[in-house]
């Protein structure tokens, strides 16, 4: 499972989960796409079935990858720990692992039910730059990884286009035909 906003998805999403899928033990990569991160403004979200269909244009024909709507009919704000319950139920014989930034491993002590998490799923880490993982590095369920990272962010992308500018190459060039047919981001924050 790979959270994210995803708003919207660039080539650095890409990279991560194509890594996940390729150099893990893990079967698939669902991208879940979040309505509503509890440490994100809602305003800046562009609206969940379009994120949804960006994340789906940018996997492509990709087998390894999924773009997941899970956390949809879910309440708001999204937890993790709510999101992997409700799957548990949805599908008994899968095994669920998480996928996330060594920043976010920094701070998962201060997520809601966060020994749930650890006790019932494994996290692949991939390591950020300047970033410290915190205790849980060490932690048995925590598996690190050095995955090649771009410096780009989505509130990055969102900016340029709001000042007009390009954002070839940040995305892929489908997602960029779709954002633009859509007239995506052109009134967020």
């Amino acid at each position: 499972m790979f959270f994210g906003s995803f708003n919207p998805v660039h080539i650095g999403h890409m990279i991560i989960a194509e890594f996940m899928a390729q150099n893990t033990d893990l079967h698939e990569v669902w991208m879940v796409v979040s309505p509503q991160n509890p440490h994100k403004k809602k305003s800046s979200l562009a609206k969940d079935y379009d994120r949804l269909h960006l994340v789906r244009t940018a996997i492509g024909e990709n087998e390894k990858l999924r773009a997941s709507d899970i956390e949809f009919g879910l309440p708001k704000p999204s937890y993790t720990i709510d999101t992997l319950t409700h799957l548990k139920e949805k599908y008994p014989n899968k095994e669920f692992a998480l996928i996330m930034g060594g920043d976010n491993l920094a701070t998962l002590h201060k997520w809601k039910n966060y020994e749930l998490i650890l006790e019932g799923h494994d996290i692949y880490v991939y390591k950020r730059p300047s970033y410290e993982l915190g205790e849980l590095a060490d932690h048995p369920k925590v598996h690190l990884f050095e995955a090649p990272l771009l410096a780009i962010s989505a509130s990055y992308i969102r900016k340029q286009m709001k000042e007009g500018r390009s954002i070839r190459y940040l995305v892929k060039d489908e997602v960029l035909a779709e954002i633009e047919r859509g007239k995506l981001y052109r009134n967020l924050g």
